[in-house]
C-alpha cells in the first residue's frame, strides 16, 4: 500500500472511532469541475463556488454555511516555517488540529527562514509544490474547503530565499524616485506571484521622526508627503499584480518613548493635530488613493487607548473615514498586549473581545492559533462579541480571498516560472539601479570625487568594507548575495594595489556601555587599528567604510547615541591623521551625528544599506561611472540632545541659543552632485484660486556642469497666515530628473486642495483663504525660486 492510501485509511479509521463521521466526501478528483471547484463537496455548484457570481453574494452564501468554529478559525494566522506550524507538509494529525476547520492565513511559509531553512524554499519549484500541497489539504480535507491566504514580508525585496535583494526602505526613500519604487514593487510582485504568495506585508508607512529608533532603517523617511507618495507606488505595483498590499504599522507607531522600541510600546507623545497631519497622512493616502486591501494594527497605544483595541482607529478612522475594504491583521502580540502591557482589561477573553469589537479581523503572533481562537470562542459564548460582529469580520477576510481569486484558482504560483524570473538578470538590474539612486553625496570638498582610475594604490578600510552577513535583513531575502565595497573596488581596478584592513568591528566588546564610559581596547582591537593605519599610510587614497549593521539598527536595536558605535570614531581620526586623501562611505540605516567627519573628512557618501549590489554602486560613484543624485529623506542632527528634530519644523523650533548647538548637520532633502544645476522661470497659475481648485507650479532646471546628473526638484509650501500654527515649510511635490550637460527640462507640479488644507481648531480638514508661499529648490534649505498665490 502506498503512503497516500495509508494516510487516507488511517484518517478514515480515526474519524469512525471518534464517532464524528456524518457524511461521505466524494473522491477528491471530483471536486475539480470544469470552470469551478466543489469546495464543500456536496456535488453541486453553490453560489460561493460560482466564479460568475458577484463577490458580495459569494461571501453571503459562504458565511451562511459556516459554523462558529469555522468562522473563528478564519480569524487566525498559522505562523509557518517550522515556528508554529511544525510540519513541513500536511500530516494525518492535522485532522485533529485546530485548523481542521480552516485558517485565515499562513505567514512566511517555507520562505527560507525558520527551522526548515532552505529545504522547502529553494529550489523555487520545490517551494511552489510544498505550498500547493498545503493548500490542497485545506481545499480537500476541510469541510468547506476555504483556501488559505499565504502572507509574507517584503520590505527589502520579497522575504524569500535568494530573491532579489533591494536597498533598505531608508535607502529607497533617499532615491526620491516614485518611478523607481514602482519598479521595485513590480519585481517584488512578480517574484511573489511566481512563488505562490498572495499577500505581502509592505510597505512600512511609519514616518521616522526619531533616528534613535531601531526601525528607522525600515522607513522611507521622516516626512509624511514623501513617505505617502513612495508608499503609494509600492502598493499599486503589488496590487496591480493581484496581490494584497498589507501596509504597516497603523497607527502612531514610530514614536516610542526615547526611541526605545525594545520594550516601550506605549505613550507616543503626539498631539491630535500632529497625529493627523504627520502620522496618519501616509495611511490616508494608502487607503484613499492607492486602495490598499491590508493593514497591520500596531501594538502601541494612543493617549492611553491601545490601537488594536481602538474602535476609533480601526473602525471610525480606518473604515468609515478612509473607506478601507480589506482586513486588519494584528502585529505580533498586539492583541496580547491589551491585557499584558496596557492592562486595560483583566483577562485574555476581555482583550480578544476588545480587539475584535474594535475592528480586528485576524490575529497574528508567533504562538499557536489556539491562544487566540479559544478565548475568541469563549468571548462569543459569554456574549462579549455578537455574531453579527463576527460575521462582519469574517466577511472582510473572505472578500479579500475572493478578490485574490483563491476560490477560482487556489493553487497560486508556478515553479517553472519562478525558476526563470526570481532573481533574474532583469530584476538584478533594478536592484542595482536602486542601489545607485539611494546614494547621497553629503560632502565633496575640492571635488575629491570622483577619483581617477589611474590611482596606483587604494586602502579599503573599515568594518563594513567587506561585510555581508550583518547587512542581510530578516525582512528581506534570506541567503542574499552581497557584493562588498572591497570586492567592487578590486573588480574595477584589477591592476591597482587594493589593500583591505578591517580596522575595528562595528561594535566593541563593551557596547553599548562604551557609549557612556571609556574602556581600554583589547590587544586584538589595538592590533586591528594599527594594521589599518599602516595600510592607509602606504596608500595613495583611503576608502573608509563605516556605519551600522544588523548589530546596531533594526527592530529592537534602538540606540541612546547617534555617534559611530564601537571604535569607529577613533579609527576615523587615526586615518585622518595620516594625511592621506580619505573618502568616508557610510553603510547605515539611520541618521548619524558625524560632526568630526563633516569637519575634517573631505568627502562623504551615505549609501544606507544598498542591498546586494552595494559594492558595485558605491564603486561606480567613487570612480565616476555613476553620478550620485540621492537626497536625504531624514534630517541629520548635530547632537542627540536636539531630538525631537525632524522635518517639517514649526516656527521657532530651530532658533539659535548661546548654550546649545542648533541647526541641522545635514538638512532634509540635502544631497550633492558632480555637476551643477540652475533653476529659472517659476510659473504659478492661476495666482488666485478658490478653495476647491488646483494650482499649477512649474519651473525650468538646467544642468550647467560638465557631467550628466540627476537633480531632485523639491516644492515646498507655507500657509502665511492660518487659524492654527502650521509648519514653516511643507513638502508638496518632488521630481527626480536626469539631465545631460547643458540640457534644460521643465518640471510641473499640480497642487490640489488636499495639499493646501489643514486640520483646524474644530478638527476639520479645510482649505483656508489667504496667501501661500511657494518655494522650489534643491533641498529644504537650498531654495532657488520663490513665489506666491492666493486662495479666495
Amino acid at each position: 500500500m502506498n503512503k497516500q492510501y495509508l494516510y487516507r485509511l488511517n484518517s478514515f479509521i480515526l474519524l469512525i472511532c471518534t464517532g464524528i463521521v456524518v457524511w461521505s466526501a466524494p473522491q477528491k478528483e471530483k471536486i475539480y469541475q470544469k470552470g469551478w471547484i466543489d469546495f464543500n463537496k456536496n456535488g453541486k455548484m453553490d453560489i460561493y463556488e460560482n466564479p460568475s457570481a458577484p463577490i458580495e453574494e459569494r461571501v453571503k452564501d459562504l458565511l451562511s454555511q459556516m459554523t462558529t468554529e469555522e468562522k473563528t478559525c478564519q480569524m487566525a494566522t498559522l505562523y509557518g516555517s517550522g515556528r508554529v506550524l511544525e510540519d513541513a507538509l500536511p500530516e494525518a494529525h492535522w485532522k485533529q488540529a485546530l485548523w481542521k476547520d480552516g485558517i485565515g492565513n499562513i505567514d512566511e511559509e517555507h520562505n527560507g527562514l525558520g527551522s526548515f531553512g532552505s529545504e522547502y524554499a529553494y529550489p523555487y519549484s520545490k517551494h511552489v509544490k510544498a505550498i500547493h500541497d498545503i493548500q490542497r489539504w485545506f481545499v480537500e480535507e476541510t469541510r468547506l474547503g476555504i483556501p488559505v491566504d499565504f502572507t509574507n514580508e517584503g520590505i527589502r525585496g520579497l522575504c524569500h530565499d535568494r530573491a532579489t535583494f533591494f536597498p533598505s526602505q531608508s535607502g529607497q526613500g533617499s532615491s526620491w524616485n516614485k518611478e523607481l519604487i514602482a519598479r521595485i514593487g513590480e519585481v517584488e510582485a512578480k517574484e511573489a506571484v511566481a512563488l505562490g504568495y498572495t499577500n505581502i506585508y509592505s510597505p512600512i508607512l511609519d514616518i521616522c521622526q526619531d533616528p534613535r529608533w531601531g526601525r528607522s532603517v525600515e522607513c522611507y523617511g521622516e516626512d509624511p508627503y514623501l513617505v505617502g507618495q513612495l508608499g503609494k507606488q509600492m502598493i499599486q505595483s503589488l496590487q496591480n499584480h493581484g496581490l494584497v498590499s498589507t501596509v504597516k504599522h497603523f497607527a502612531v507607531y514610530s514614536v516610542p518613548v526615547g526611541g526605545r522600541d525594545g520594550k516601550t510600546r506605549t505613550d507616543p507623545h503626539v498631539s491630535p493635530r500632529e497625529m493627523r497631519t504627520l502620522y496618519l497622512e501616509p495611511f490616508r493616502r494608502a487607503f484613499c488613493e492607492a486602495g490598499a486591501l491590508g493593514v497591520m494594527s500596531s501594538y502601541n497605544d494612543y493617549d492611553g487607548e491601545p490601537i488594536t483595541g481602538s474602535y476609533h482607529f480601526l473602525t471610525e478612522i480606518l473604515r468609515q473615514e478612509y473607506g478601507f475594504r480589506g482586513y486588519v491583521v494584528s502585529d505580533s502580540e498586539a492583541v496580547e498586549f491589551i491585557t499584558t502591557k496596557h492592562r486595560v482589561v483583566s483577562d485574555e477573553v476581555e482583550g480578544v473581545a476588545q480587539a475584535v469589537n474594535a475592528g480586528l479581523n485576524v490575529r497574528t503572533h508567533f504562538t499557536r492559533p489556539e491562544d487566540f481562537v479559544l478565548p475568541l470562542r469563549q468571548a462569543i459564548k459569554e456574549g462579549k462579541i455578537s455574531m453579527k460582529t463576527i460575521d462582519n469580520r469574517v466577511a472582510d477576510i473572505l472578500k479579500v480571498k475572493f478578490w485574490l481569486g483563491l476560490f477560482d484558482n487556489p493553487y497560486r504560483g508556478d515553479g517553472k516560472l519562478a525558476e526563470k524570473i526570481v532573481h533574474c538578470k532583469e530584476h538584478q538590474e533594478v536592484a542595482l539601479e536602486a542601489a545607485r539612486q539611494s546614494l547621497v553625496l553629503l560632502k565633496n570638498d575640492n571635488q575629491l570625487l570622483p577619483l581617477k582610475k589611474t590611482v596606483k594604490s587604494v586602502a579599503v578600510i573599515g568594518p563594513n568594507a567587506d561585510e555581508r552577513t550583518q547587512l542581510i535583513c530578516r525582512y528581506g531575502p534570506a541567503n542574499a548575495p552581497i557584493k562588498t565595497v572591497y570586492q567592487g573596488i578590486k573588480e574595477m581596478l584589477p591592476d591597482v594595489e587594493v589593500v583591505y584592513k578591517k580596522g575595528c568591528e562595528i561594535i566593541d566588546s563593551h557596547f553599548p556601555e562604551s557609549e557612556i564610559l571609556p574602556f581600554e581596547k583589547t590587544a586584538e582591537e589595538q592590533q586591528m587599528l594599527n594594521e589599518a593605519v599602516k595600510a592607509a599610510g602606504n596608500a595613495e587614497v583611503v576608502i573608509l567604510v563605516l556605519g551600522g549593521s544588523e548589530l546596531t539598527v533594526r527592530e529592537d536595536r534602538s540606540r541612546t547615541s547617534l555617534n559611530l558605535p564601537g571604535h569607529q570614531q577613533e579609527l576615523m581620526q587615526a586615518i585622518y591623521a595620516t594625511g592621506k586623501p580619505t573618502v568616508l562611505v557610510l553603510l547605515d540605516g539611520r541618521a548619524s551625528t558625524i560632526n568630526y567627519a563633516n569637519q575634517y573628512i573631505p568627502t562623504i557618501i551615505h549609501a544606507w544599506f544598498p542591498g546586494e549590489f552595494a559594492g558595485t554602486a558605491v564603486t561606480e560613484a567613487l570612480f565616476g561611472d555613476y553620478n550620485p543624485g540621492g537626497r536625504l529623506a531624514v534630517t541629520f542632527p548635530k547632537s542627540v540632545g536636539q531630538i525631537p528634530f525632524a522635518f517639517p519644523f514649526k516656527p521657532g523650533s530651530d532658533e539659535s541659543c548661546e548654550t546649545a548647538v542648533y541647526g541641522a548637520l545635514y538638512p532634509f532633502g540635502h544631497g550633492l552632485s558632480y555637476t551643477n544645476f540652475s533653476y529659472d522661470n517659476l510659473q504659478i497659475t492661476p495666482e488666485e484660486q478658490g478653495p476647491q481648485g488646483e494650482i499649477t507650479v512649474s519651473c525650468e532646471v538646467t544642468n550647467t556642469g560638465s557631467r550628466t546628473g540627476d537633480e531632485v526638484v523639491q516644492l515646498y509650501l507655507r500657509d502665511e497666515v492660518s487659524s492654527v500654527t502650521t509648519y514653516m515649510k511643507e513638502l508638496r511635490g518632488f521630481e527626480r530628473i536626469s539631465l545631460n550637460p547643458g540640457e534644460t527640462k521643465k518640471v510641473t507640479f499640480v497642487l490640489t486642495p488636499q495639499d493646501l488644507g489643514l486640520w483646524d481648531k474644530n478638527n476639520k480638514f479645510i482649505v483656508e483663504p489667504g496667501t501661500f508661499k511657494v518655494m522650489v529648490g534643491a533641498s529644504s534649505t537650498d531654495i532657488r525660486l520663490e513665489g506666491k498665490f492666493n486662495i479666495k
